[in-house]
């Protein structure tokens, strides 16, 4: 059985400084060093990802931390829920250099990943059993 507690604000932060340096940094360097092939296009969205996910890491470890759910969360749920913004963000981001990104595209996605986070926090609600003491 896995016992579930909250990460310290340390670990977080060192998380989120290395995700924003690789994510946005390479972001800089990117446009910087390369012309816009389909290979750095890629790497665009992926660094995007890392970015986005190391700004929304502090801001989901505050609202996980405030708002606890049964069970607590631990820092994989935080982490997941912030790769999860970083992938809404580069997929907005994809959408809209094709010029397909609409209000309703951006509601429904939005929806669609927060059902799928609210399924995966359900699956884990089931198999959790609270940590009991020894009647000894």
């Amino acid at each position: 059985m896995r016992t579930h507690s909250i990460p310290s604000f340390l670990s977080v932060f060192w998380l989120t400084l290395f995700l924003c340096t690789i994510g946005w940094g390479g972001i800089i360097i990117l446009i910087w060093t390369t012309v816009p092939f389909i290979w750095a296009r890629w790497l665009f969205y992926f660094l995007l990802v890392l970015g986005i996910s190391g700004g929304a890491l502090p801001i989901t470890y505050a609202l996980n931390r405030r708002f606890p759910g049964v069970p607590p969360p631990d820092g994989r749920v935080m982490l997941r829920q912030a790769i999860w913004i970083g992938v809404y963000g580069s997929t907005l981001a994809w959408l809209q250099m094709g010029r397909a990104l609409t209000t309703w595209a951006a509601f429904f996605l939005a929806v669609g990943l927060a059902l799928v986070e609210t399924m995966l926090r359900l699956l884990e609600r089931s198999q959790w059993k609270p940590h009991e003491p020894s009647n000894e």
